[in-house]
């Protein structure tokens, strides 16, 4: 029975780990221009598990940030994990052992997510170890493959792939950005806010991960007090009303 259940994860999470390793390829151009080798790509990668997460790491470190801003910034921008690992943690059959919750939790992703939550009953454990079985070395590989490509490519084609990491960002932003007009708002915000930090005085001579820091906190915060999202109960009352 476990043997099957894993099996399941590992055919659900492989569609997963094969777009992973195409987004980490690119990341670990960045890796590379960030000075790192395949090996520490690799472990970054797996320990991190974030498109989102690992560029701002290891723009970061290419900036030469400190530890502290690395950190923060990390965590910030990996924040919806945590809301994530909240909402699975309801699913767990009581008497889950808190290591398997740990372990779930390590590989929670916004696509493992979706593929745990879709399931019926209680959350078992056996399913996630497969589907990051596969998912997580896959992208950790892409990314040490990346760094190994960066370092004897052309000088044009590194920038292409660079510039294409940008593009699978604008992918991300746009259409949620089309179908919620908070969104959209935010988004151009933030670019101008962006722009704005590295003209204006005192500002613009803080680190480029400090400024990130206080843009989505700031941004992040404002939306949050002014915008709430309204959860599924107070939906259904604006409906019935």
């Amino acid at each position: 029975m476990k043997k099957n259940v894993f099996l399941e994860g590992l055919r659900d999470g492989l569609p997963i780990g094969l777009g992973y390793f195409a987004v980490a390829f690119s990341l670990g151009i960045v890796a590379q221009n960030a000075g790192l080798d395949a090996l520490q790509g690799f472990i970054a990668s797996f320990f991190n598990v974030a498109s989102a997460g690992e560029y701002a790491l290891f723009t970061s470190i290419a900036a030469k940030a400190t530890y502290v801003e690395i950190a923060v910034i990390t965590l910030v921008v990996n924040a919806r994990y945590l809301l994530m690992s909240c909402a699975l943690s309801q699913r767990f059959d009581e008497h889950t052992p808190m290591i398997h919750r740990f372990f779930v939790g390590f590989g929670v992703t916004d696509e493992i997510f979706g593929i745990t939550i879709g399931r019926e009953g209680n959350i078992n454990p056996i399913y996630n170890y497969g589907a990051i079985a596969i998912a997580v070395p896959l992208w950790s590989l892409g990314t040490s493959l990346g760094i190994m490509a960066g370092n004897f490519l052309p000088e044009n084609v590194v920038s292409a792939l660079s510039v294409a990491l940008y593009g699978m960002f604008l992918a991300i932003i746009i259409p949620p950005a089309k179908k919620n007009i908070v969104i959209a708002i935010a988004v151009i915000v933030s670019f101008i806010a962006s722009y704005c930090f590295t003209i204006l005085p005192y500002v613009k001579t803080l680190s480029g991960g400090t400024r990130t820091i206080i843009i989505t906190v700031v941004i992040s915060s404002a939306l949050a007090l002014l915008k709430p999202v309204a959860d599924s109960e107070e939906e259904k009352t604006v409906e019935a009303e």
